[in-house]
């Protein structure tokens, strides 16, 4: 569900990037507010087809930027770092488990030359 969920929230992403960039710019910005503009507050233009697009994109944006939020907070283990150090302070080491694993065995092979060189690359 969870990738469902991030596959089109990206999707709506790239989406809503590609109607931002193809609307046209009208360079009123934050310059439109200065200079005496007393038009320029009162004043809006009549809503687009990309404009009303743009808005139904971000809205699908944010829904699923909540969802994936709540799903990433289900799946988060039950406990955070502060439950853990209130607890009991710092808990006493332990030994990693090994798993039955040869550890001797997960090592490279030693060098032909000198067994006690260090390994080191070379270039042959």
């Amino acid at each position: 569900m969870e990738n469902v969920v991030l596959i089109i929230h990206l999707l709506l992403a790239l989406a809503l990037i590609g109607v931002v960039l193809l609307q046209r710019s009208d360079g009123g910005g934050l310059g439109a507010m200065g200079g005496g503009g007393g038009g320029a507050i009162s004043t809006r233009s009549a809503a687009t087809g990309l404009g009303k697009l743009t808005w139904i994109l971000a809205i699908a944006f944010i829904c699923t930027s909540i969802t994936l939020t709540v799903i990433a907070a289900q799946n988060a283990s039950g406990s955070s770092i502060m439950d853990r150090l209130s607890r009991g302070g710092a808990a006493p080491a332990e030994e990693p488990a090994t798993d039955g694993l040869d550890a001797d065995g997960l090592l490279p092979p030693p060098s032909s030359i000198d067994p006690n060189a260090p390994l080191l690359p070379r270039a042959d």
